[in-house]
This record gives structure tokens, sequence and C-alpha cells, in this order.
């Protein structure tokens, strides 16, 4: 499991006084009026940044950070991810996971065979979309919901699942 979080992505810079535009990578993106520290992945090494402001502009996230008050120093910063460690991630709920953890686990089908390992998380409007890779490269596409998704057992790194009529072909 990693340690850090990914929660956005800097598309740009906004205006001339250090702000950016964020496109949130997290499901929760009222998580960001909340933020306080984080990190900016900048050429393979993580910046530690202070957040000093938020708000929403249509699907972006408008963030300024503390010590960038010019277009400037912020401006290089652009098409960076942006990480939380999991001290100031979002509270998850039942059945709830980070997507970062989910990563790798084994799909098991209800027969007990191995169907392949969880390599992509698509998201979509309803619900996540997984992608589950078997040893000859084939692709499933598993909607993320309880017909499909059966059990989590993030102990043993399984997950188990049914695979509707069809998906198999």
């Amino acid at each position: 499991m990693d340690d850090l979080l990914q929660i956005g992505i800097i598309t740009s810079t906004h205006g001339i006084k250090g702000e950016v535009k964020v496109f949130p990578t997290t499901d929760d993106r009222n998580r960001f009026q909340v933020l306080k520290e984080c990190y900016i992945e900048f050429k393979d090494e993580m910046l530690p940044v202070k957040a000093a402001g938020c708000r929403f502009f249509k699907n972006m996230v408008i963030l300024k950070f503390e010590d960038f008050n010019d277009i400037n120093k912020i401006e290089k910063y652009k098409q960076c991810r942006l990480f939380v460690d999991r001290e100031h991630a979002v509270p998850l709920g039942k059945d709830e996971y980070f997507a970062a953890d989910l990563m790798g686990l084994t799909a098991v089908k209800e027969d007990g065979s191995i169907l392949g390992s969880l390599t992509e998380i698509i998201p979509t409007g309803a619900n996540d979309v997984y992608v589950i890779t078997d040893e000859n490269k084939k692709e499933y596409l598993l909607p993320a919901i309880k017909e499909c998704i059966l059990k989590i057992d993030m102990e043993n790194r399984k997950m188990a699942v049914h695979l509707m009529k069809g998906m198999e072909e």
C-alpha cells in the first residue's frame, strides 16, 4: 500500500498571483476545502506544500499554496500530480477503499479459478470499472457493483468476482 494518495493533477495556472487549476482525482472534491498539507510530484521528488485557499470553478479546483505568490513560481508545476499522506486522507466509509490499495488485487472467480489481477480503475459517472488483466494480457472490464464484485479481502489481497453473461467472451 502506498503511503501517498493522489488527489489531483495541476492542469494550469490561474491568474498571476500563484493560483493553480487542479483536476481532482478523488471522489470527494470537497476534501480540498479542508486541505492543509500536500505534495507536488516534481521530477521524481515530492515537494511538500501548504494550502492557503481553495475555491471551485466548474469541474476544477482553484488552489492557492503558501509561498507561491506569483505565476512565475508556480508555472513549472503544470501537469504535476498532487498527493496527500494517509494521515491527511479523507476517512473511508464501510466497503470503501483507496484506488491505490486495490491495484494488484487477485480477482478470483466463483469457482475458485484466478481471473487475473486488477491493473486499472476507470472512473465513470455511475460507478468505477475495474480492468482485470490475465496472464495472457487479456483484459476483462468489470463494473464495480455488488453483482460483480462480491467480496474484497485486503488482508489476503484477493477480490471475489462474478462474471455476468457475456463478460468472459
